[in-house]
């Protein structure tokens, strides 16, 4: 796990995998900085389980019904939205990050949810560079 880049603290990830056909692929990574505990989960859009936040489906989906989701509760509870340094929307305070995975000829939605502490300020200084190559 040496490609963290917000600490010089060890770090270390688990991985849990579904039984049967589609070992090989993790359906969930969670990620760890000694002294501080777990910091990251992120969910694959494939195999892992379905995640629901604030009523809205997170995992497998389409990222742009998703988006359309995260926007309306955002207007409807008056939160902000801003954008991730890799163009995904992010409602204020639900410190998830969604990404997207090709499922044959469609894309489907990954989430990561993370808590930077106070070791980091965002989710890309908090979460390892494979997160983000995660399709």
């Amino acid at each position: 796990m040496g490609d963290w880049h917000s600490t010089s603290r060890s770090q270390w990830r688990v991985e849990f995998r579904k039984r049967g056909p589609h070992r090989s692929r993790p359906a969930v990574k969670c990620y760890f900085v000694e002294g501080v505990g777990l910091t990251c989960v992120l969910v694959d859009g494939l195999l892992g389980p379905q995640v629901t936040h604030e009523g809205i489906r997170l995992i497998g989906r389409v990222p742009s019904e998703v988006s359309q989701e995260m926007e309306a509760y955002a207007t409807a509870h008056d939160t902000g939205i801003t954008f991730s340094p890799g163009g995904n929307m992010v409602v204020v305070g639900f410190e998830i990050e969604l990404g997207a995975q090709r499922a044959g000829d469609a894309v489907m939605t990954w989430a990561l949810f993370f808590d930077t502490r106070d070791i980091a300020g965002s989710s890309w200084d908090i979460a390892p560079a494979e997160v983000w190559r995660h399709r």
